[in-house]
């Protein structure tokens, strides 16, 4: 086989092949920086082409989407979907609509993905979609057609048993709706080709609460492995969009203090904390009536500011925004500040220079690979529903959610352990690796 001395080599060749997908790079170094020294450590894995397989995608399909406005107006938008890894199953994976989606920002989440679903323990591959469309401002009935062309071409390569997409930024239940409804006209087949769905035509309990609650299981797996407890906690999140929205609701549910949430214009900054009363005012700003976060400041009396709330003081920061959101001058504000924990509730929010400084400072940190896994474990136990003709509970789901959350924790620690110390980091990126790697040489060189 090609061995590696060190991740840097195989940056080098994804580079020359790549010179121009700074994100995907930035995810395959975060992730192979811990699996190149494993593998070299442990001669089963030294199997040839395993890396190079891993770091390539089995598909990757770029596509046009026609669509027509409400004044009769005609455009033209990109549509993506990587295939990146079916070891473990179904390529599983959500959709983003948003307007800096291009193909390095898809195959870098496909990547994560591939980890984040091994992590689960569920019977899912890795996958990622979506479009540079930009649902913001535009009316009901042009995202229906933005959805409904999206889905002429991508019913042609999903499937409940080939690839199974998702929400992720910019698609929510509505926009699962429209593109379920025309999956099931092109084919005449009611399946779960899609997860995310209404629960009046084959969605899962928790679906929606399940990233932002998932992500809260896995902090209180943190801070209890390090003798401390969510409770009476001063937490700062950033977003306000589905998961930061759950995330809250669950730290209140757990005792914490909710001082900010933000979105792209700025950040809130509530002392005496976000009640469920605020809570519900913010859930009905964001998903109703499209309002921005500012306008919380008028309705509560509190400050505003514009940029990142990560200059606040606080002791656990959840990052659920966007990629890249959390650099290293933001981390070391955090790291003065007195933060004891940082836990990723969107997909590779912080820098690698931010997470080597909550590294090197001892703060307790962990990859959204492991901390907003919930997301895709609900989607996984959807599928499982829709299967089964069944519809379970939001208490047998909710358990469910723990379960697989205090089993992720448990993975990360068990690989992540550096002399007493947890490095979920290397934890999650190990123990990821680990059941991929076995799948893909137990199947050979496909």
């Amino acid at each position: 086989m090609k061995s590696y001395k060190n991740v840097d080599e195989l940056i080098g060749m994804v580079s020359e092949r790549d010179p121009d997908e700074k994100e995907f790079r930035q995810a395959v170094h975060e992730v192979m920086q811990h699996v190149i020294p494993f593998v070299n450590e442990n001669e089963e894995y030294q199997v040839s082409g395993l890396i190079e397989r891993m770091v390539e995608p089995e598909r990757a399909v770029m596509f046009r989407v026609p669509w027509e406005d409400d004044e009769g107006i005609y455009h033209v938008n990109r549509g993506y979907r990587v295939q990146f890894n079916s070891a473990l199953g179904p390529y599983k994976g959500g959709l983003r609509f948003h307007p800096s989606v291009n193909l390095s920002i898809v195959k870098f989440l496909a990547f994560e993905q591939t980890f984040k679903n091994s992590l689960t323990g569920l019977p899912l591959g890795g996958g990622k979609g979506g479009s540079d469309f930009n649902p913001r401002g535009r009316s009901d009935s042009e995202i229906m057609r933005f959805c409904q062309s999206f889905v002429n071409e991508l019913y042609r390569y999903v499937s409940s048993d080939t690839d199974v997409p998702a929400g992720d930024i910019g698609v929510g239940e509505r926009e699962v709706g429209y593109m379920f409804g025309q999956y099931k006209r092109l084919t005449a087949e009611f399946t779960g080709v899609l997860t995310g769905k209404g629960l009046a035509y084959g969605g899962s309990k928790v679906r929606l609460q399940a990233t932002g609650f998932g992500l809260l299981y896995f902090v209180r797996e943190m801070m209890k492995n390090a003798e401390e407890s969510v409770e009476g906690k001063k937490v700062v999140i950033s977003g306000s969009g589905n998961v930061a929205q759950y995330a809250c609701q669950k730290a209140i549910d757990l005792g914490a203090t909710v001082i900010s949430m933000s979105d792209s214009d700025g950040y809130i900054v509530d002392e005496e904390g976000i009640d469920q009363e605020k809570l519900d005012f913010i859930k009905n700003l964001k998903n109703n009536k499209g309002g921005r976060i500012k306008e919380y400041k008028d309705e509560y009396d509190v400050e505003f500011h514009e940029g990142s709330p990560w200059g606040l003081k606080c002791d656990v920061a959840l990052p659920c925004a966007t990629q890249n959101e959390i650099d290293k001058n933001d981390a070391e504000k955090l790291i003065e500040n007195g933060v004891i924990c940082v836990a990723e509730g969107a997909n590779m929010p912080c820098t690698e220079d931010a997470m080597k400084a909550f590294h090197d400072s001892e703060v307790l940190y962990a990859p959204g690979k492991a901390t907003n896994a919930g997301g895709v474990a609900v989607s996984g136990l959807e599928m499982t529903q829709n299967a089964k003709r069944l519809s379970w509970s939001f208490e047998d789901v909710d358990e469910k959610l723990v379960e697989i959350m205090q089993t992720i924790h448990s993975k990360c620690t068990e690989h992540g352990d550096e002399n007493g110390k947890v490095n979920y980091l290397k934890g999650a990126n190990i123990a990821g690796f680990i059941k991929v790697a076995d799948a893909m040489i137990a199947q050979g060189h496909v």
